[in-house]
């Protein structure tokens, strides 16, 4: 579904990703791991059009996407739940959600989606007229899903979306990223937690310093020893 060959990203002479190549193939959960400053969010971004990268390529569903403007890669099927969340404060939690579908793919359906998503998330659905930035973290990491949703993706990508989160609220987004998989969406998974990770996920890479130093399985990267050492303190 989603091949990186030989990606180069700069931000001004400091590089961020080396030489970066990995792919996803459709229905599967792939993550991304490794130290703060390995590069993982730079890859994401790269991906999502916000940061243009300076060679290599990037294909998605037998399209070329590098460096396309953010809103087209949007269009095309690619959705990205962001780190620290990003809801609208101001806004409702259904406006929010109707931000999420004004992309042109997903005004058709944007009535039944917001009902799906809503069925998925009870507590918005209570809620829907409250702002977002009155909300709890979970919460708001639910309205993030939500918004995502509304746009109709088939891969998404979750960034770090356990920060700053209780260990209960981790459990529940965790499930809903279960879920999600299950109901046929693709998901791409940069998170701070190496273990949950690896085992959420079917095939996962390791980025330091910008490239990719291992690859595999994540039941077999959760049992290397080099990775245990460096990202699970065994």
């Amino acid at each position: 579904m989603l091949s990186v060959s030989n990606l180069d990203l700069f931000y001004g002479d400091a590089q961020a990703l080396d030489d970066v190549s990995l792919e996803i193939k459709q229905g599967e959960i792939v993550a991304i791991v490794g130290a703060n400053g390995a590069g993982k969010t730079s890859l994401i971004r790269a991906i999502a059009g916000i940061q243009p990268s300076r060679s290599g390529k990037i294909v998605f569903k037998q399209e070329q996407i590098q460096n396309l403007e953010s809103h087209r890669i949007c269009n095309l099927g690619i959705g990205q739940v962001a780190e620290g969340r990003q809801v609208f404060p101001t806004l409702s939690i259904l406006e929010n959600l109707e931000v999420g579908a004004m992309l042109p793919r997903a005004r058709a359906n944007a009535k039944r989606t917001l009902d799906e998503v809503f069925a998925m998330f009870p507590r918005l659905a209570e809620r829907r007229a409250q702002l977002a930035g009155t909300l709890s973290g979970g919460e708001q990491q639910m309205l993030a899903i939500g918004r995502c949703l509304m746009g109709a993706p088939e891969l998404i990508m979750f960034d770090e979306p356990s920060l700053g989160l209780a260990p209960l609220v981790v459990q529940e987004v965790l499930h809903t990223l279960r879920i999600l998989n299950q109901r046929g969406l693709t998901i791409l998974l940069v998170e701070q937690n190496v273990a949950v990770s690896l085992r959420l996920s079917n095939r996962a890479y390791v980025l330091e310093n910008g490239r990719v130093a291992m690859s595999g399985s994540g039941e077999s990267l959760l049992h290397d020893d080099r990775v245990r050492q460096a990202y699970l303190g065994l």
